[in-house]
């Protein structure tokens, strides 16, 4: 009796060893396809908003060389504490929100720095996005005198219409791939039962009476 949980397990795995290939792809890819549908129903969407600002020369003698620097320089700052610290009073988020919503980006061929914010609510995306680039430009001017470059509001964030996330359909493809994927890694490295691949032994021959005989 102390082994009967033994035995159901290993009539378990021959029922499975037992299983075609093909229907253990199918299973695999039906329950990563009914993942990635449930992760992508239950997932709110997420909007994306931005907002751009333009270095540009405090001088009589621009230098874009400068400018461009500047942009640089301030596209890696405005996610410093200093700045999200305004940027949460006209954002309506505390600063730790902004850190994790909010990205920069700047080009290395125009002294533009872009700012985007992520939501589930997208006129939060868009008060999140102007709120740190007003910010930014606030600090630019505090620092204009020694800079000689400022910044210049490009472009507002608008309210996004549609959604940044990912769709249900393509979470249902991507997790029936997932599937399908990790079952045919699962039958490559199963354990394959002895003699399964091994060509049959011959069978042993008996000489003839005939045979025998010539051998005397």
């Amino acid at each position: 009796m102390t082994d009967t949980p033994t035995r159901q397990r290993r009539l378990s795995l021959a029922r499975f060893r037992r299983l075609p290939s093909w229907s253990v792809l199918a299973a695999g890819t039906l329950v990563g396809g009914l993942l990635g549908g449930a992760y992508g129903v239950l997932t709110p969407p997420t909007y994306t908003a931005t907002s751009y600002v333009i270095a540009v020369p405090a001088t009589k003698s621009p230098n874009p060389d400068s400018a461009l620097g500047f942009a640089q320089a301030y596209g890696r700052v405005a996610k410093q504490l200093a700045v999200l610290g305004d940027a949460q009073v006209w954002a309506g988020v505390p600063v730790r929100t902004l850190q994790h919503s909010v990205r920069t980006a700047t080009s290395p061929d125009a002294p533009m720095v872009a700012v985007s914010a992520t939501s589930s609510r997208p006129d939060l995306a868009v008060d999140m996005a102007n709120g740190v680039t007003r910010a930014l430009t606030r600090h630019a001017d505090d620092a204009r005198d020694s800079t000689q470059v400022r910044l210049v509001r490009f472009s507002r964030a608008v309210k996004p219409t549609e959604p940044t996330s990912a769709s249900t359909a393509v979470t249902t493809l991507v997790g029936a791939s997932a599937g399908g994927l990790l079952c045919g890694l699962a039958l490559l490295v199963r354990p394959r039962r002895a003699g399964e691949d091994d060509d049959p032994a011959p069978a042993a021959s008996v000489p003839g009476p005939t045979a025998a005989a010539d051998a005397r």
